[in-house]
């Protein structure tokens, strides 16, 4: 078993404060989604005509070579995405995406590639090597970070 994360919605909520002079020095552009932004909170498309921001963001933050930040979407008013253990949101079923696992130093110890609809079966393959002690989910073409993954808490028969 596995648990996606989304990012929490705390993160980002002085966002919404800001003029627009604010979030220009802080390098954040405004867009408003044509329906295809993926928001990393939500961890969902973000609905036609909605305010995304689009952000610089360190999602790799371990003392690593792998250190990672890149651009990612979030949602104006997104709320933090509820995932059920083992369920994969929809919005990275509808992409192709690399899939890093990292070992507890923040090295990463396996990727690969693969079509959405099958990152489970990768997900639960990389688990099963002790060495993978998170997974990083990014949508393949860009090269962004999606999301988190971990390791799903075995419930007892």
């Amino acid at each position: 078993m596995f648990q996606i994360h989304a990012l929490p919605a705390e993160r980002f909520e002085e966002l919404r404060t800001l003029s627009e002079q604010e979030l220009r020095a802080r390098n954040i552009q405004v867009h408003i989604s044509d329906g295809t932004y993926p928001c990393r909170v939500s961890l969902s498309d973000a609905p036609e005509g909605e305010q995304v921001f689009l952000l610089n963001f360190e999602h790799q933050s371990a003392a690593s070579p792998y250190r990672s930040r890149h651009a990612i979407y979030v949602r104006a008013l997104a709320e933090t995405a509820q995932v059920k253990q083992g369920e994969i949101p929809v919005f990275l079923t509808k992409r192709l995406l690399s899939v890093r696992g990292f070992d507890r130093a923040g090295n990463m110890v396996d990727a690969d590639v693969v079509d959405g609809r099958q990152v489970a079966d990768l997900v639960e393959r990389m688990f099963d090597q002790p060495a993978v002690d998170e997974i990083h989910l990014h949508f393949a073409r860009p090269g962004c970070f999606a999301a988190r993954v971990t390791r799903g808490v075995h419930q007892a028969a």
